[in-house]
């Protein structure tokens, strides 16, 4: 008489990737390293700065709050991210209209600034964090060029009101650090929080 042999378990899903943003940008970059999240579900936060908070420290605890936000099924990894641009103390999220957007931008000119993006990676165990800082330099720039900036619109929804993977890299003659970062995400840093989580980020 045959004997029935015990069921094999099912194999172990593939970890996947759930991006908490709706960020086209952050979703560009990834790709560039080979990693295509698997959903999309941002995460609704108040993104309001807490009474002298530091910028790094508000780009860390906004990426966390996104992050565990999200509701993850098993085998599922969350990445989140929040960039602050900062001048000194005072942190410059998105401006809200064209005044101050443009506020902005003439406190941004001709200064050094630093762009901060906190990421945070959880898992149904554990959350990742870090925070990478990059300097940048604007050139002085024209109340022409300020006008004209506004007026191509590419300010809206951009921490600091510019875009330097746009037309706003005219106004940037230096950087030091990680130029992804300034985009919207460090691709080295956040490669190495999703390895760590369990996520398989081969490059092709």
């Amino acid at each position: 008489m045959a004997t029935a042999l015990p069921a094999a378990s099912a194999p172990l899903a593939e970890p996947c990737l759930i991006l908490a943003s709706a960020s086209p940008r952050r979703r560009d970059l990834l790709a560039q390293i080979g990693i295509n999240p698997a959903g999309i579900r941002p995460s609704d936060i108040d993104e309001s700065p807490k009474p002298r908070e530091k910028p790094r420290d508000l780009a860390l605890r906004l990426a966390r709050e996104k992050a565990e936000a999200a509701m993850l099924a098993e085998g599922e990894i969350v990445l989140a991210a929040d960039t602050i641009v900062a001048l000194g103390r005072r942190s410059l999220g998105k401006p809200g209209n064209t005044d101050e957007a443009r506020a902005f931008l003439r406190l941004l000119s001709g200064r050094r600034h630093q762009v901060t993006t906190g990421i945070a990676v959880r898992n149904s165990t554990r959350l990742w964090q870090r925070a990478v800082t990059t300097s940048v330099r604007f050139k002085q720039l024209s109340e022409a060029e300020i006008d004209s900036y506004i007026k191509s619109g590419e300010w809206q929804g951009k921490a600091g009101g510019y875009a330097i993977q746009g037309i706003g890299a005219a106004f940037v003659p230096w950087i030091s650090g990680s130029y992804s970062n300034v985009v919207g995400l460090p691709l080295t840093e956040t490669r190495n929080l999703l390895m760590a989580a369990g996520l398989p980020v081969a490059l092709a």
